[in-house]
């Protein structure tokens, strides 16, 4: 256990994956520190830094302003770099935990390839809509090691000449916590939310970082103001977008539909246990967030999954999937409420995991199979003239 290990998270969504694990490594008494930035530091998005003190401690945790509210992509991802290579000259490490496919996560990897530290990525391969998959796949290309959600993940990595010796399907970590004893009752989660709503559905509204301003300026005006219409037959607890480029119209639009609407609850964020709490007693989970996809399943909670930001998702499926049409989205929601009494979701197999995530992540992680890790790596399956 003398390896140096950095997990790094810059959002609320990364960290709820991380989590689980960093604290199965903390308690095995890694020597670990926690590089937090991005939105955790963003009063707007409830200053969720302080969620992971109160978790780990402030000893193990550095952290970095990477950001002005409403700043674009490209300079997130330059101060990203810079202050990362200022604190990994301080803190140099052995293995260093990435999550998913955000901008900050790029620039992490990068820094770290030039830095020559050994990159573990958690639930590359998968396959979606925007930017985020093309970042997904640069970062799995810089990346070491690679604990997969299922199958098909592998499958993507393999065929893209990733070495099949160092991904393993372990399943999402978020899983760990869909447990009940895991997390806290809906009763804790409506008085620590101000939450009085008894039935209600949950939201998402996040950008499409490929369609540009204006395209997402028309279809977050389409959504809220079928969310609007919904509100007079269900309470809505509607969530932040997260801040990729052109959040700033959905907040716009936002403001201007929601705000007022004593039926709809606007939480800028929420931690990752009492989500799950909340979402388990939902009605029903509409909008654009892989949520829908990843953890309503395992609640049988049914599922309207709207435009392409999920296209090709593994478990898409499993959802209603409609464009941004209010005459689709009221009509999917007014199905939903209508069979809800008597629906029952059939083959609710395990897609991302039985919960044990974690566990299987620090056992491959203890085994020899990494000690002929190196720095270098070399791609399988290549066809060369």
């Amino acid at each position: 256990m003398s390896e140096k290990i950095i997990f790094f998270t810059a959002s609320r969504a990364d960290y709820g994956k991380l989590k689980p694990v960093i604290s199965l490594f903390k308690k095995k008494n890694f020597k670990i520190k926690i590089i937090v930035t991005g939105s955790h530091l963003q009063k707007e998005y409830g200053y969720t830094v302080k969620h992971i003190i109160k978790d780990f401690g402030k000893q193990i945790i550095i952290s970095f302003k990477n950001q002005s509210f409403g700043d674009p992509s490209y300079i997130i991802f330059e101060k990203t770099v810079i202050g990362l290579n200022k604190i990994i000259k301080k803190y140099h490490s052995d293995f260093f935990f990435i999550h998913g496919d955000r901008m900050e996560i790029l620039a992490a990897a990068s820094v770290m390839t030039f830095r020559k530290i050994k990159i573990i990525h958690i639930e590359g391969g998968e396959i979606s809509g925007s930017v985020d998959e093309m970042i997904r796949h640069a970062v799995s290309k810089l990346s070491h090691v690679h604990f997969v959600t299922n199958h098909n993940a592998k499958k993507v990595l393999i065929n893209s000449g990733e070495n099949k010796k160092f991904i393993f399907v372990t399943g999402s970590p978020d899983i760990d916590y869909l447990k009940k004893t895991s997390r806290p009752n809906i009763t804790d989660v409506k008085n620590r939310y101000g939450i009085h709503f008894n039935n209600y559905a949950i939201s998402f509204l996040h950008p499409v970082t490929t369609i540009s301003k204006n395209i997402n300026d028309k279809i977050s005006q389409i959504y809220f103001q079928s969310l609007k219409e919904i509100s007079n037959e269900i309470n809505i607890i509607h969530f932040l977008p997260n801040n990729d480029d052109n959040a700033d119209v959905i907040l716009e639009n936002l403001k201007k539909n929601l705000l007022k609407n004593l039926k709809i609850k606007v939480i800028p964020s929420m931690r990752f246990e009492y989500y799950l709490t909340l979402l388990e007693k939902s009605q029903f989970i509409i909008g654009n967030s892989s949520s829908a996809i990843m953890e309503a399943p395992y609640f049988k909670i049914r599922a309207i999954n709207l435009g392409n930001r999920q296209n090709n998702r593994y478990g898409l499926n499993k959802c209603i999937n409609i464009n941004f049409s209010k005459k689709k989205i009221i009509q999917s929601v007014k199905k939903i409420l209508r069979e809800n009494s008597k629906y029952h979701r059939k083959n609710t197999t395990h897609l991302f995991g039985k919960g044990d995530s974690s566990k299987k992540i620090l056992k491959i992680f203890n085994s020899k199979v990494l000690n002929k890790l190196k720095i270098q790596k070399s791609y399988k399956n290549l066809i060369l003239p």
